[in-house]
This record gives C-alpha cells, structure tokens and sequence, in this order.
C-alpha cells in the first residue's frame, strides 16, 4: 500500500524509546540516526521523482489512511513527553541521560510533531484543532495563524520573517525568524479582531490564548514533575523550534519576488521555494521537502503533492541541509551559486 512508507515518521519517537530504553549514551541514538543515517540513505536511495497521476491520484485522494497516519501522531507525541518528563523527573537518570533525552524528545517533537502540525493546520477545524496540541508542546501556536496567513502569503518578501535573504547567515536568520513570526502572528490577529470590530485584550484573541495555554502548560509541568520538570519541557520545545526554524532557512533561502512597484510584488511562482524529492526524507516527513508544491497549492495533502522538476532543487534531503545550514561559509558556498542561477533563470 502507498501509505505503508509514511508509517516511517513513527520512527522518529520511536528512536527516543530506544534510547530511554537502553539509558547511558544511547540516550544520544536519535540524533546518530535523524543526522548521520537519514542523510546517508538518502544518498544511497536516492531521490524519488514520481508522481501521482489520474485515477491513483483521485484514490488516494479519497483515501482517510493517510489522514489517519498524521492524527496518530498527536497522540504519540503527547505521551512521549510524558514518558520522557516523568523519567527526567524521577531521580533514576544521570544528568548525561537527562541532557540526551531532553534533546531526543526535542528533535522528535520537532521534526514529527511540527511537521504533522504544518500538514494538519493547513486542514479542516478538527484536524487544525489537533496541530494546535502538537504546537502547544512546543510553545509555538502563533505559527498556526503565522504560516497560514502570513509566510504563504508573503513569502520572499521582506515582509516575510522567515524568507532567509541572499547570503544571509543561519545565525542572523534565527532571532527575526523567531521574533519576527510571533510579531507577524499577533498582527493578523489583531487586525482580525479590527475587522469583526472585537477587542484586542480580550478571550477572542488567540494570541492571548495560545499564551494562557503556555502558561498553563509549564504550570502542569511543574505540578507533574517540579521544577526539572519544567526546564525539561521548555528545553525540548526550544530545541524543536530550533529545528523548524533550521528549516524555514533551508525552504527559501536567496530565493525572492522582484519588486514590480513600491511594496508591490512579483506572483509567486516554482522558483520562490526549494524542492527537494530526496526518497527517505519525503516518505519521513509527510513529503514537506516538496515543498514547492506545497506553496503553489496550499491545501493539497501530504500524500499527492508532487515534485516540480523546474523549481530550484536541493542538493540533499533537509537533515544533511540542516547540518550544512550550521556552518555558514560551507553553506554558502554550496548554496550561493544555487541561488543566484535560481533568481537568474
């Protein structure tokens, strides 16, 4: 079955309960295999540039397994954090399985958990409703409003927190990405509150929401697991944001809209994300590496979106990119040259 592949994403916390599992340095397994094994399978796999066509578009279209593998993430993510909170907090770990696990269970919530909340909250209510549980792990839910509203819309524009410009550094990328997505949030509601003439401080504003759920969130995590407990949860979340924003550098980077007239830009086209149809990484991360699809057609699931073959292409899956991204001026000498013949075509 050609939902059977997506199943691969399961592995990501499963690495974690391995690692907890075994205990001493094992704890650091997951990050040997989302760092060093997926970018080496991806080498050896290769990349994947078939797509669904006619009547096998149209059945797994219509098919609900492949909506089914996304929601059953929610609720492996959440007791993952559960588990992984209650043993930091038990007394039975040495500070090297604590840091180890801490860093496990963010790459996990991260690379599983944030990658199903962009697939889920690109959905209908119900399934926006369970990316909003998995973006509460990790202290994020301005980026449901933020991404939808503001970065497809805006993207490779300055107006985009998180379009990384032309020899822009991953280091000097971070902090606008980070701060300028959650400004960016808080504007779009705001203005949407002006619209329907609501108060700004007040429960319809989902901003303030998303901050009383934070607050409520640590405040359980205190209770549950006291004090370790809480920089354990904040640490995994930190960690997995990290992770996302490594990738939002990756997406666009050196890649934007021409100005036709102040504040005016160019359409949005096939050149202004990068694609990427490396085998292993689409079929583990619900095909978010097409992502140039994913930007000409928003809401179009996971499982049919397609690779461009005109769009600019990565050189590698996004775990070797994220790697690259780490080490500027190696970054910039694979990606600079990319980039401008992208812009130049």
């Amino acid at each position: 079955m050609r939902v059977l592949p997506f199943f691969i994403i399961y592995s990501i916390p499963a690495s974690v309960v391995i690692a907890w599992a075994l205990g001493g340095w094992w704890t650091f397994y997951p990050l040997v295999q989302n760092y060093v094994l997926v970018p080496l399978a991806d080498h050896l796999l290769g990349l994947n540039l078939r797509n669904l066509e006619g009547e096998a578009e149209a059945a797994a279209n219509r098919s609900r397994l492949y909506r089914y593998v996304t929601w059953g993430v929610v609720p492996v993510t959440v007791a993952l954090v559960l588990l992984v909170g209650t043993e930091v907090a038990s007394g039975t770990l040495t500070w090297l399985e604590i840091a180890g696990l801490t860093l496990a269970t963010g790459m996990a919530t991260g690379a599983a958990g944030i990658t199903t909340a962009h697939e889920l909250t690109h959905q209908r209510r119900f399934e926006r409703g369970l990316a909003g549980v998995l973006l509460a792990l990790v202290h994020y839910m301005h980026f449901g409003i933020e991404h939808v509203r503001g970065h497809h819309l805006t993207v490779g524009t300055p107006a985009d927190p998180v379009t990384a410009r032309p020899g822009e550094s991953f280091y000097a990328f971070l902090p606008r990405a980070f701060f300028g997505s959650w400004l960016s949030a808080w504007h779009i509601e705001t203005d949407r509150l002006r619209r329907k003439s609501l108060p700004r401080w007040s429960w319809h504003n989902r901003m303030l929401l998303y901050a009383a759920i934070s607050i409520a969130l640590h405040a359980g995590a205190y209770l549950l697991w006291g004090w370790i407990g809480v920089a354990f949860f904040f640490a995994q979340g930190f960690i997995a944001v990290f992770q996302l924003e490594c990738i939002n550098y990756v997406e666009h980077y050196g890649l934007y809209r021409r100005e036709l007239s102040p504040g005016v830009y160019e359409p949005q086209t096939a050149r202004h994300s990068w694609n990427a149809s490396h085998r292993l990484s689409n079929m583990s991360l619900f095909n978010l590496p097409r992502h140039t699809d994913h930007h000409m057609h928003a809401g179009r699931r996971y499982h049919i979106l397609r690779h461009v073959e005109g769009a600019p292409q990565l050189p590698a899956g996004y775990a070797a990119m994220i790697l690259l991204a780490l080490v500027p001026p190696l970054w910039r000498q694979v990606m600079d040259p990319r980039a401008a013949a992208a812009m130049a075509g």
